[in-house]
């Protein structure tokens, strides 16, 4: 089935819930305008169904392939990105000084979605790239900046972030690779590297990678991690002595190289060890690092939304087209469209509900950050990034659990045929299941956002959010339309367990970190389901403001703002209850029983 990228919508939350008209008026967004963002994701929209869409199969039944340090991807897949650097995709949200197109990273989100929806594989590697330029543009020094982000916006070059090795996974106060000072000035970096995203691939000139490593007189622990721009082939031409040893067999995501990089092994033309210079000060890399973190924790968030948009129109579409059985209704003799049968329907609601309310949250978190880099006024953009890193681990962990749920409910739409490879609903789920793992678990996640997000400032931020969510209720409620009013008492009440969740974690954070850390992941569902469903909220608002232009548009979004409030915010309470009461249950058992 064709993928369909859903402008219509994405165009609504950009415009209603995510404040776009505002950050237009904001300086360097004046041309970011409604116009301007829907003739963007129109030609987005054009590219990425013409081009990227259709290798997404292809690589699924052609991964990369490794052969003697050497991976060649997917057939397709290195026009395709010639093509999508050529178009300037990569520099979207970048800076205009550099070669990039200056947009908002709200409108950037949207196409990261439909890039992400349309081929997720091929999508990993500019994400890459653009946590590196990230990186550098906040840590890298002037001429570092002018050397290689130029080449990294326009594809000439791709980026990636080396962190994990095999004994330090998420723990990398446990990173060993060291950076051996050299006497004519620069570093050569010896170690190995694991799960390295587009590693070694052919389809650009060059490979940046950014690597954590040590200095030899670096302090113990995270405070001893410095960061290293290491390439592949040096400015002179000479290979670097860095190299793939091998690519991971997966179970999704099959067409992105997972490489292992191998640093100093005496293979390249440079001698032994890879050549690499520091980037910042020394011992500072983990803070620079987790600058290109945030950003990729973004992204995937935003993987998230659009493999959950891909596994739904794929559903939608096969409901549709399978006939099965005559409706419960007896209101045909005949067997119909499996979409007329009520459980079919609640499935693909759910799955509409959950993909919507995501999309808005994470665009909405996007609107934030723009307000946060581009007001004038510094108070307004320190609230506003405050806003926006709260709403980071959310969108991150929400957005991914939730399109397992729906690519497993896509499965399940297309019955028998699901399980079958040939039917495609099977990829989306296997390609989701990496996401609630990379770029930090959920659990990374909600530790943080219990941790860094909601003790350290007693709650303040969280319930602040709980009273926008208040605001939206008490809009629904004066409207005076009954499905509004239904939809107020249900955000009332997800709020409420909301409230109550964060005082709990307040309280107890300190006291009893197991049992607040036990419900970390509750707590972080309950957020996200909250919050989805407060846009959901707004969007029912905001459909009012073109019923009469658009009819048929608003009164679904109004219909799948209702079934959100009915079939998933009730989910908030027992999450809040998993969170109060369940703590005990978690520990109870010695570690010796499992």
């Amino acid at each position: 089935m064709r993928y369909t990228a859903p402008v219509k919508d994405m165009a609504f939350c950009l415009e209603h819930l995510a404040g776009l008209p505002d950050i237009a008026r904001l300086p360097g967004y004046e041309d970011a305008t409604p116009d301007t963002a829907r003739a963007v994701l129109e030609e987005c929209a054009r590219f990425n169904q013409d081009v990227v869409a259709p290798l997404n199969a292809t690589g699924d039944l052609q991964p990369s392939s490794w052969k003697d340090g050497v991976v060649t991807t997917t057939p397709g897949f290195k026009e395709a990105f010639r093509q999508f650097a050529e178009a300037g995709w990569q520099g979207l949200q970048h800076p205009v000084d550099f070669g990039g197109q200056g947009l908002p990273k709200s409108i950037a989100a949207a196409c990261t979605e439909m890039l992400n929806s349309a081929n997720l594989s091929f999508a990993l590697c500019p994400l890459l790239s653009d946590g590196a330029i990230e990186a550098l543009l906040t840590a890298g020094s002037k001429e570092q900046q002018q050397r290689y982000i130029p080449r990294l916006i326009s594809g000439a070059w791709t980026g990636t972030m080396n962190l994990t090795e095999p004994q330090a996974g998420s723990d990398l106060a446990l990173v060993r690779s060291r950076a051996v000072p050299q006497d004519g000035g620069g570093y050569r970096i010896f170690g190995q590297k694991i799960f390295i995203t587009y590693g070694e691939h052919d389809m650009a000139d060059n490979i940046v990678h950014l690597v954590l490593a040590r200095l030899p007189d670096a302090p113990a622990g995270v405070k001893g991690i410095s960061l290293f721009i290491v390439p592949k082939v040096l400015p002179d031409g000479r290979r670097n002595d860095v190299w793939c040893a091998s690519i991971e067999h997966k179970l999704g995501i099959k067409a992105s190289p997972t490489a292992v990089l191998v640093y100093g092994d005496g293979k390249g033309e440079v001698g032994e060890g890879a050549i690499g210079e520091l980037i910042g000060e020394p011992n500072r890399g983990l803070e620079y690092m987790f600058i290109m973190m945030n950003a990729a924790r973004y992204a995937v968030g935003m993987q998230g939304v659009a493999l959950a948009e891909r596994a739904y129109q794929k559903a939608a579409g096969y409901a549709r087209d399978r006939v099965q059985s005559r409706p419960v209704d007896g209101s045909s003799a005949q067997s119909v469209a499996i979409v007329h049968h009520p459980d079919v329907r609640r499935m693909l609601m759910t799955m509409r509900a959950l993909t919507e309310g995501a999309r808005a949250l994470a665009l909405t978190a996007a609107g934030l950050h723009d307000v946060g880099r581009a007001h004038a006024d510094p108070a307004q953009r320190a609230a506003h990034e405050a806003a926006y890193e709260f709403l980071v681990p959310i969108v991150k962990g929400f957005s991914t659990e939730t399109s397992i749920e729906v690519a497993s409910l896509g499965v399940q739409v297309h019955g028998g045929m699901g399980f079958i490879e040939e039917t495609g609903a099977a990829q989306y789920y296997r390609d989701a299941r990496i996401l609630t793992i990379y770029e930090g678990t959920t659990a990374i996640q909600a530790n943080d956002l219990v941790g860094r997000k909601t003790l350290r400032d007693g709650g303040t931020l969280a319930l602040a959010f709980a009273r926008r969510v208040q605001q939206t209720q008490e809009r629904l409620q004066a409207s005076g339309d009954p499905q509004a009013q239904t939809l107020a008492g249900q955000l009332g009440r997800a709020r409420e367990a909301f409230e109550q969740t964060v005082a709990f974690v307040v309280a107890n954070g300190k006291a009893e970190p197991n049992a607040v850390y036990a419900g970390s992941v509750p707590y972080l569902m309950l957020a996200g389901t909250l919050l989805a469903g407060w846009q959901m909220g707004q969007a029912w608002l905001a459909a009012g403001e073109m019923m009469a232009a658009e009819a048929s548009f608003a009164q679904a979004k109004r219909t799948t703002a209702a079934f959100y409030g009915a079939h998933l915010l009730p989910r908030c309470a027992a999450l809040r209850d998993a969170v109060l009461q369940g703590a005990d249950s978690v520990m109870a058992l010695p570690a010796e029983a499992f």
